[in-house]
């Protein structure tokens, strides 16, 4: 990640959160810990932060806090091949006149094109989602109440009163920060309180993961594994991990990715 979008990163976690920790700026940007303790000290010479003693926090605190984790421009590169696949594979299961719940993250941002020609009921909570769904698709979209989160691209309510408790669905397609044996984890308290009542409006959980989830961890839990009726995912996914996944009673579905076509000369400029 170069450095200019780096450090635009950071400032946008630390406008969003008070205090951000070098851990959490790490966890954001993939970058090394040196590295982030030299953009923070750059960003505090130039006054765009202040620098505190294991992190950075704004200058001027925001009044709606916001969430953790990767923001949505960022995690929309990682393992982007895996993410279409695993997504297409996901559109697969769906059927014209279903209802179905589309939990906001950057796999299930790639169930977009395939969805484009449905026509289905489809609750979301994320605002990339929806936008790209009413200018593409005829599906019906439906969005809950509660602020926008820009950053994650997603709309969130800590109220029980809002539309989603009076939506049924046939399945509920979400993502995760990471999944092990303990169960399905985030890495905020408002998302899983958000997720959490999604997930009790569906007959079916369908959780999209590239197989790089597998070894990530959270301290947060949003349900256990046997929750689950599905997982899809890549073929990267280790043997352990898919033997975890079949022993809780979890279909595991794994997607086909595509190789990525290679750039090079042609034939005739080869002669």
């Amino acid at each position: 990640m170069h450095e200019i979008e780096r450090q635009r990163l950071i400032l946008g976690e630390v406008a969003d959160r008070p205090v951000v920790t070098v851990a959490q700026l790490v966890e954001l940007t993939g970058a090394s810990e040196a590295t982030i303790r030299r953009d923070i000290n750059a960003l505090h010479v130039e006054g765009k932060l202040k620098k505190v003693r294991g992190g950075a926090e704004a200058l001027h605190p925001p009044q709606l806090v916001g969430i953790g984790g990767r923001h949505f421009s960022a995690s929309e590169e990682m393992n982007a091949a895996e993410k279409r696949a695993i997504a297409q594979a996901a559109v697969d299961l769906c059927e014209d006149g279903d209802s179905i719940i589309i939990n906001g993250g950057t796999t299930t941002f790639q169930m977009v094109a395939g969805l484009a020609s449905r026509r289905m009921q489809i609750l979301t909570n994320s605002f990339a989602i929806a936008e790209e769904l009413v200018g593409r698709s005829r599906n019906t979209i439906v969005l809950p109440g509660g602020a926008v989160y820009r950053e994650q691209s997603l709309i969130l309510s800590p109220f029980d009163n809002d539309v989603t408790r009076n939506f049924y669905a046939r399945r509920m397609f979400l993502g995760a920060q990471g999944v092990g044996r303990h169960g399905v984890m985030e890495g905020d308290p408002l998302l899983i309180q958000a997720e959490q009542k999604l997930i009790n409006q569906a007959d079916e959980l369908v959780l999209l993961v590239d197989s790089s989830k597998f070894a990530r961890r959270s301290a947060l839990i949003l349900c256990p594994l046997d929750r689950l009726d599905v997982i899809v995912t890549d073929s990267g996914i280790s043997p352990r991990d898919a033997k975890m996944v079949t022993e809780a009673g979890v279909r595991l579905i794994v997607a086909e990715v595509q190789a990525e076509p290679l750039s090079g000369p042609s034939s005739e400029e080869q002669e």
